[in-house]
């Protein structure tokens, strides 16, 4: 074999072999996931071997992870019994199996309770912090106390890690034993002013778990959390940022002022004259002008400042709930100004996976209901794609017609352009073409919208029409109700175009709503009425139509004969009592007898005589009927056997109501009285009143009438002198300086620097009396300095004299004390000579 040959297949060997080792040694070291038996379970439990306790740990806690804990109970004893082992890992699964099958085993659980408060004092702070977590974790109140006493020793350890799980034991102490409430808030109250930012954000979750109204405890640790919000994790920055939004709102007070308006550029060059005013003026017109040249500015306490400034680097953190209660904090404590910096990082959610996703749209959508100007131009954010869910395009669609009014004409007509897009039918979702249609309703009725964009709207809608999808024409047709009751005397020549319409329109909704504009609008304008018109050609096919369209059209013919009655001339009084009042029949004493049984003939009758002359009378001089009189008899008289019992109790009403002239203008009232403007408010109006990022807010109306359970709403503004004192917000530290400077102190080269530009540097020193600008507390500030500077060998001699001074003061003192201790000696000596005196008398 050739040399090179041979290393090559000895290389190739090698590698095999190494290949083949590591492969077995890795089966090895792999835990098996098939169940062994109960009894060599407990052999590998009660083994010597931490290899084989191990092993058997393993796989018990394997087995109470995916099986019910009454199959793991058995081995309850054989892993409590190696609690005491001196291995991290054994420890580890011991605690999770204690922790897991505690409730079930509180007798046999609480003889690990000692093994556990012996680890509590070990040297290894992570197994001190196990310790601690897996006594408060076990649910027996027997041992309240113990894990109180625990808490204590974990407040004051070394270790911050271990104070950490402290303050997370309070809450599970508390929900065990309330009764142990002192002793946690005396440790709570300890751990919120600990150094540790790692500690804080723990402490202030048990805060808020076990006495969120206890306020008067975060007073002195206020401007320490906020210089630890940056610092905390994520967890720890949301319990803050929540306690600090109710903080806020209950301790410091909503304070405005008046400051003017800021002018134009226009205005600012132009010179202001200003208005004579007369003698008999009065100072309401000036008064009224002043306050539309002033706007009331938001006044942020300097406390409250601090803590929105200290969450503008959370922004950028990268969990969304971070982001999303910095929004909140801003939307309710901050300004305009500071929300404007959240809403970039809010719009970067939409990034993000699509359940984070929607949950972010719904916080989006809640902020710009209050200030959606900010988010124009972030407008293409919202624009729908093909790979959206239905819940994710709805509440984008949402968002065109919120910022749609505030964007400029260019913009406009692109979110116009898009959402006729999905307006028209086709193989598109229903619900889209729905929803778009409804947007660009909301686009037109917006306040802000002008005449000549909510006319382009229209036009857009009035397309539809003609479309074959009834669905997308009867929500169309709805939409086109609400733009002409909004406007009815620009929309005349619509309402005509609608009823042109008509014999298109198939959906029995869409003719209903048209029916109903044009018996709504007849009386605009009495010259071009087509109402008449459109009622003598729905009369034609009245029986063909479907129950909505015959409701309307009674109403229409109700509407139409009272336009006709007010448009007729008032007969006068004494023709309308001639006319009410017919000619008596003489009486008869028979008028009022019924034979019981038989037949009756009614020719025989005296009233069937007279009737019938009266016919003949009017036969002789007919009077003619208007046509508007014999549509309204004609469709009463349709109606009159139609299956549909409302519609035909509809018909008796109407008929009732006109029959009598005198009734007319209680009619006119009734059928013609102007009706309310509709307003289409933006869906998500009825979640307004939930708290930006709750729960509740994405749930909506599902969550009942006050949220989900837990629910809080934000606390009111405190009112003005009914706030805390701000010296409570002082560190116990601090010297009562400013605060705002981050408790920095001067150092001694800015010291010297100052007394030198003084220039009274000598004077500063020696003098007690002086300030610190070297001026004394009496004098005045401007005196020229005329002090000349001091030598060291000055310097040492007064200091010299000062300690003489000093030397003879405290004899002065020893010597009076001396003085004083001697005359109470003597007045004690007395009273005593004078006690013995009485006593012997």
């Amino acid at each position: 074999m050739h040399p090179s040959t041979y290393a090559h297949w000895s290389l190739s060997t090698a590698r095999d072999l190494t290949l083949e080792a590591a492969r077995d040694a890795s089966q090895a070291r792999k835990p098996s996931t098939r169940i062994l038996p109960q009894a060599q379970l407990k052999k590998l439990l009660d083994s010597r071997s931490e290899r084989d306790v191990l092993d058997g740990l393993r796989r018990v806690v394997t087995m109470s992870s995916r099986q019910p804990p009454s199959q793991t109970l058995p081995f309850f004893t054989s892993v409590i019994k190696n609690i005491a082992s001196p291995s991290l890992p054994v420890k580890k699964l011991v605690y999770i199996y204690l922790l897991q099958h505690a409730e079930h085993e509180p007798d046999t659980a609480l003889l690990s309770i000692n093994t556990i408060q012996k680890s509590l004092t070990d040297s290894n702070p992570q197994l001190r912090a196990l310790a601690l977590r897996v006594m408060s974790g076990i649910r027996v109140p027997v041992i309240s106390q113990i894990v109180s006493l625990g808490i204590k020793r974990g407040a004051g350890d070394m270790s911050p890690y271990v104070r950490r799980a402290a303050a997370l034991a309070i809450p599970k102490c508390y929900s065990l034993d309330p009764s142990t409430e002192p002793q946690l808030l005396e440790y709570l109250s300890t751990l919120l002013g600990d150094k540790q930012y790692f500690v804080t954000g723990a402490a202030v979750a048990a805060f808020l778990e076990i006495c969120p109204s206890r306020l008067d405890l975060i007073h002195p640790h206020y401007r320490s959390l906020i210089r630890k919000l940056v610092d905390m994790d994520e967890w720890g920055q949301l319990a803050t940022l929540h306690l600090m939004l109710t903080y806020a709102r209950k301790c410091f007070p909503r304070r405005t002022k008046k400051v003017k308006k800021a002018a134009s550029n226009a205005n600012n060059n132009a010179k202001t004259v200003k208005p004579t005013k007369g003698f008999y003026d009065s100072d309401s017109e000036t008064d009224s002008s002043q306050d539309q040249e002033t706007e009331e500015v938001l006044v942020v306490d300097l406390d409250l400042e601090l803590l929105l400034k200290a969450c503008q680097p959370l922004l950028h953190s990268r969990n969304s709930a971070v982001v999303i209660a910095v929004a909140r904090t801003y939307l309710y404590l901050g300004t305009p100004a500071y929300l404007a910096t959240a809403i970039g990082p809010l719009i970067s959610l939409l990034r993000s996976a699509s359940d984070l996703q929607h949950i972010a749209l719904y916080n989006v959508v809640q902020v710009c209901l209050a200030y959606p100007e900010p988010f124009v131009k972030y407008y293409t954010h919202f624009l729908v794609h093909s790979t959206d869910a239905p819940h994710i395009w709805q509440l984008k669609l949402e968002l065109l017609s919120l910022i749609f009014p505030h964007a400029p004409p260019r913009l406009q007509s692109l979110i116009l352009a898009e959402l006729s897009q999905f307006s028209h039918s086709g193989s598109q979702d229903p619900g889209l073409v729905r929803e778009a249609v409804r947007a660009i309703g909301r686009c037109a009725q917006s306040s802000v919208t002008t005449p000549k964009t909510s006319a382009r709207c229209l036009r857009l809608l009035l397309a539809h029409i003609g479309s074959a999808d009834a669905h997308l024409v009867a929500e169309s047709l709805e939409v086109i109700r609400h733009l002409i009751q909004r406007d009815p005397d620009n929309h005349r020549t619509t309402v005509v175009r609608l009823a042109k319409h008509l014999d298109a329109a198939t959906s029995p909704q869409a003719r209903a709503s048209i029916i109903w504009l044009v018996g709504e609008f007849a009386g605009l304008d009495p010259e071009n009425n087509i109402a008449a018109d459109v009622l003598r050609i729905l009369a034609k096919g009245f029986a063909d139509e479907a129950e909505p369209a015959k409701l309307q059209i009674v109403l229409l013919a109700a509407k139409v004969y009272v336009h006709y009655l007010n448009s007729r001339p008032q007969p006068s009084v004494e023709k309308q009592q001639k006319v009410a009042e017919p000619p008596k029949p003489s009486p008869s004493l028979l008028a009022d007898y019924h034979e019981e049984g038989g037949f009756r003939d009614p020719h025989l009758e005296p009233d069937h005589q007279t009737s019938e002359t009266d016919q003949s009378q009017n036969t002789e001089e007919p009077d003619k009927v208007h046509p508007i009189e014999a549509l309204y008899q004609y469709i009463l008289l349709l109606t009159r056997y139609d299956t549909s019992y409302d519609l035909r109790d509809r018909a008796r009403v109407y008929k009732a109501l006109l029959a009598t002239p005198s009734s007319t203008q209680l009619a006119s009232l009734l059928l013609l009285a102007p009706k309310p403007v509709p307003q289409t408010p933006s869906p998500s109006e009825t979640r307004k009143g939930y708290v930006l990022g709750s729960a509740s807010l994405v749930v909506g109306e599902e969550g009942g009438v006050g949220g989900l359970k837990g629910y809080e709403d934000l606390p009111p503004w405190v009112k003005e002198g009914e706030e805390p004192d701000p010296r409570l917000r002082e560190e116990p530290g601090s010297a009562g300086g400013s605060v705002y400077e981050a408790g920095r102190s001067a150092t001694a080269s800015e010291r010297l620097d100052a007394v030198v530009k003084s220039g009274r540097g000598g004077e500063l020193a020696s003098s007690p009396g002086r300030g610190l600008n070297g001026v004394g507390v009496g004098g005045s500030a401007g005196a020229p300095s005329t002090a000349k500077e001091k030598t060291l060998d000055q310097w040492l001699e007064e200091e010299s004299g000062s300690e003489e001074e000093e030397t003879d003061d405290d004899d002065e003192e020893e010597e009076e004390t001396d003085e004083g201790e001697s005359s109470e000696e003597e007045e004690t000596e007395s009273e005593d000579d004078e006690e013995d005196d009485r006593l012997m008398k």
